[in-house]
Order: C-alpha cells, then structure tokens, then sequence
C-alpha cells in the first residue's frame, strides 16, 4: 500500500514539530525515518497513523485522502517502542487479541495465530506469558500481533530502542527477513544510523521538521545533499583552509572540505599533491586499522585502511606520512 505525505505541517504550542514535509513511500517498500531527537520523525509516523492531526497537508494513502480517516479505517498497525502486551495474557492470546475483538473465530485465530508463532520463531512458547521472555522476544509478540490483522502498512516507532545493541542487531535482521516475507509496506523511527542504513530500502532523513534528503542508503552516505547529513551519516573529518595543504583541490579558503575517514589515501614517502602529517595514534581493530594524523597546522584527520594497507605501512604514534584526499564534499549553506 503506498502512502503519500504533502505539505504536512503539524505545531504543538510554539513548537513547530514537523514543517512542511511531503514524501512518498511506495507500496512493499522499507522505509526508515532517521533523525535526531526532536526532528519531527515521531510526530510524522503518527500523522500517517491517524494518532495525530496535521495542521496542514494531507495524507493520501492507495491515492485515497487519508487525511481524517481514522486508525482503523487505515488498515495500519503500529508497533511502539515499549512493547504494550498485555501481562496478564499468554502470547497466543496477546497476538490473538485483535482478531477475538473482531470476532473471528475460534478456529480461524488458532490457525492464525500458529503461522504468526512460526513467523516469529516462537513456536512452542506460545502458552508462555510475556514476562517468561526476553526483550527481543517480546518485541517479536508485539510485532506479530500487529501483524494479525492483516494490515496494510506496518508503521514501527523506535521498535528496538530498548533492547541492548546485540539484541539489536539480531532483531533488525530479523526484520528485513520478516519485512521480505510478508510484503507489508513497513516505515519505521529510528535514531540508529546503522539500523537504518542496514535494513531499509529508503532512507527519509529529518532534522528539525524538515526532510533533508531522501534515498536508498548508498546515496545518502556517497552523495549527501546538505552539511547536516554528511556529519550525520558515518564518521567525518572536516578541513579548514584545505587551501593551504591541498591547493591542487581549487577549493577557496573560505570553505570547509568534508570527507570520510575511508576517502584518504597514506603514503610513507613524500609524493606531488600529498601533505605532510604526523600520526598521533593508531590501532588496529582486527578487521580494519584506524589512525589520527596532525596536519602541520595541528587541525587532525581520522583515516580508516583496510588491514594489508595498515600493516603495510606500519603506522605507529610520531610517524611522518603523506596523505591526500581522494573524495571530498564542499557544501554552501551552513547546517
């Protein structure tokens, strides 16, 4: 089911939570709405929910306006960060909930429910009530119980965000399988930039109620659209008067260069177009060598090699190396 955003503005007293953001999310598609806290990804993923009103814009969903409609007659479900079972209810009957309220019968939830456990990979638990499982178990239930509807659009908020980072990863894995399977049109909050670039097909990334670029995750790291989004998305090194150590980059002084730690090349000898630089530390994290080198200036630059490279050069604190930019950004605006 594809849902389309336009001009959506929504405040909250003097706060202007979202700000004129319009998107669109194409039916079976993995969508992450990624920001920092505060940005507005919350207050959005509601607003296609039907738990909050817009201010202004609307909502269209399968090129019907959605924009008053209420949650159910959305054929959406929503998965909170805090899992919301019920305690005093076994898991079959916590993912069955839905389904009695509508008054399906008995036989056809058993059925139901069973695929979901198998879905999940909680089959045999079942009898079990939540507070016998994990955290990651638990987020599985909530999951599945939304998913017993039969909804449309599976809308997650910071589904993981209270589970620990093992956790984490396993379950957002789990998800992509989970999300290839049933062909549900999924959006999910996250703070995560790893969560978000490892599992989505579309990266929505946000910041203070507006949409700063929207793309697949090799875009948004390759080919940022704004400051913001380059310091946002992976490591950055940013060098002031590049100028003066690179004059062969044409860049003018008043400008500041981005570039990722993986965008510089080392050298051990000196070479046309490569600055001098001094190794301030250096380690190696097994699948890759990190080090930090001072340009002459003391401005410092992270540079990550893969390990051949690192043990080739032997890097080690108060070694002199050459180094050079191989990619760099040059935004206008300030973030």
């Amino acid at each position: 089911m594809s849902i389309l955003v336009q001009d959506i503005s929504k405040n909250f007293g003097d706060f202007q939570a979202v700000d004129r953001v319009s998107l669109e999310v194409e039916s079976d598609s993995l969508v992450a709405l990624l920001g920092p806290s505060g940005s507005g990804k919350s207050t959005l993923l509601r607003i296609m929910a039907g738990l909050e009103t817009p201010d202004r814009g609307q909502v269209w969903i399968e090129n019907e306006d959605a924009t008053f409609h209420s949650v159910q007659d959305r054929q959406i479900g929503f998965v909170f960060q805090h899992y919301a079972l019920f305690k005093h209810l076994t898991i079959r009957q916590n993912i069955g909930f839905g389904l009695n309220i509508r008054k399906v019968s008995k036989s056809q939830t058993k059925q139901k429910v069973d695929e979901l456990l198998e879905l999940i990979q909680l089959k045999g638990l079942g009898d079990r009530y939540p507070s016998q499982l994990s955290g990651g178990q638990r987020q599985r239930v909530a999951l599945a119980r939304s998913l017993a509807a039969q909804p449309k659009t599976l809308l997650l908020d910071e589904p993981f965000g209270a589970l620990d980072a093992k956790v984490r990863k396993e379950l957002r894995t789990w998800l992509r399988d989970l999300h290839d399977q049933v062909h549900v049109t999924t959006i999910f909050v996250t703070h995560d930039q790893e969560e978000a670039m490892e599992i989505a097909d579309r990266v929505v990334i946000m910041n203070k109620g507006k949409v700063e670029q929207i793309g697949t995750p090799a875009e948004i790291y390759d080919n940022p659209a704004t400051e913001f989004v380059m310091r946002f998305i992976g490591e950055t090194n940013i060098i002031s008067s590049a100028r003066r150590h690179f004059p062969h980059l044409g860049i003018e002084d008043h400008h500041q260069v981005f570039l990722r730690p993986h965008d510089l090349a080392i050298k051990s000898e000196p070479e046309e177009t490569f600055a001098p630089a001094t190794v301030s530390y250096a380690f190696n994290l097994g699948w890759e060598g990190q080090a930090e080198l001072v340009l002459p200036d003391n401005q410092k630059l992270i540079v990550k090699l893969d390990r051949d490279r690192f043990d080739h050069l032997g890097l080690h604190p108060q070694k002199e190396v050459y180094v050079k930019p191989l990619k760099t950004r040059v935004f206008s605006e300030v973030a």
